[in-house]
């Protein structure tokens, strides 16, 4: 008796995605672009490490948390046969000031792996993906590259019915289990345009739109009732400037494209003082702000944090998002403080 409306509303649940952004939001992607663009991989001459927490809209039952973890790098460390100018220690007050830049070359075309193990729950729903990436740097001048990646993987989208009220426990629908899962691939692709001061980038992440219903076809309707993965595109890119010899400023911006929603823009500014310390701020339009710090600990460690503050209706009941990431620079063998493509 009770089968289609239970039917139904797990289904709306999912489908409300389309009017909203399906993949997981995030803040410090400019301190980690794999986790947007595969063609990032392999872009530095060490394996990358990134590990990170977000809880979003804290003091909201049910609110998102996401958590990952990315990993890539060069497939054969050869493709790097020496230093590269920000792993050098040359005489002067600053080493890493304006004229260290100067001195950027692009390294030889070479192929990047990498892989990424993304968890987000909301509420009742959980999405766990995991993917591997390779990507392919060629130079086309000394002081410009360009890349492409692709990442093919599988993703599980589940509902906990336990979390939720239903007019019929007993539900025949849920009598044998009450977490309700389905496995669909995922397929990312990316690229990127870069050099010493700039980069502009395109991603685009589900490629492959996928239905994803959990009552087999047995509920008939509208197509507003069926569940969907749909397709997110990502534009970025961003400018280095120099204040002076000790501080930069990295401005940039991320446009998000999805199925039925409206466009998402992102303005970032990133001020790093000798690519040590860092801090920024981001505006999301019509959604909220944010302010980051990060440090570059050594050659080996660097760690970021962000705080969200929401200016929709949500902030009434919402202490702010929190986001935190550890990096590992594994093999960092010419000794780099900070990524020589620092976006």
């Amino acid at each position: 008796m009770y089968r289609k409306p239970l039917l139904l509303l797990l289904l709306t649940i999912l489908s409300h995605g389309i009017y909203a952004q399906q993949q997981p939001h995030y803040t410090q992607y400019i301190l980690n672009p794999f986790i947007i663009n595969p063609a990032v991989a392999g872009i530095e001459n060490y394996w990358d490490v990134k590990a990170s927490h977000r809880h979003q809209w804290t003091g909201l039952n049910g609110a998102p948390v996401t958590t990952y973890l990315t990993v890539h790098g060069p497939l054969r460390k050869s493709d790097y046969p020496q230093a590269s100018v920000t792993g050098l220690t040359p005489p002067g007050e600053n080493p890493r000031g304006r004229a260290y830049w100067q001195e950027y070359t692009t390294p030889p075309a070479h192929a990047g792996l990498g892989v990424t193990i993304l968890n987000d729950r909301t509420g009742p729903l959980n999405r766990f993906s995991f993917s591997a990436t390779y990507a392919h740097h060629i130079p086309l001048s000394s002081r410009l590259n360009v890349s492409g990646g692709i990442s093919l993987g599988m993703q599980s989208v589940s509902v906990d019915a336990a979390k939720l009220r239903f007019q019929q426990p007993n539900d025949p629908v849920i009598a044998s289990s009450t977490l309700l899962n389905k496995w669909r691939p995922e397929v990312n692709a990316g690229l990127l345009l870069y050099g010493a001061d700039f980069y502009i980038g395109a991603a685009a992440q589900n490629i492959v739109p996928q239905e994803m219903t959990y009552d087999n076809g047995k509920v008939v309707g509208d197509s507003l009732y069926r569940g969907k993965l749909v397709p997110h595109l990502f534009f970025s890119g961003g400018y280095r400037l120099w204040m002076n010899e000790d501080v930069s400023v990295l401005p940039s911006v991320m446009v998000r494209l999805i199925t039925a929603a409206p466009v998402s823009f992102d303005v970032n500014a990133k001020f790093l003082y000798r690519d040590r310390i860092w801090m920024g701020a981001s505006y999301r339009i019509k959604d909220g702000f944010a302010a980051m710090l990060g440090v570059n600990i050594s050659s080996t460690i660097n760690i970021g944090y962000s705080y969200d503050y929401t200016t929709s209706s949500l902030n009434t009941v919402s202490k702010g998002t929190h986001e935190i990431l550890i990096g590992f620079l594994l093999g960092n063998r010419y000794g780099d403080l900070c990524p020589r493509n620092n976006f």
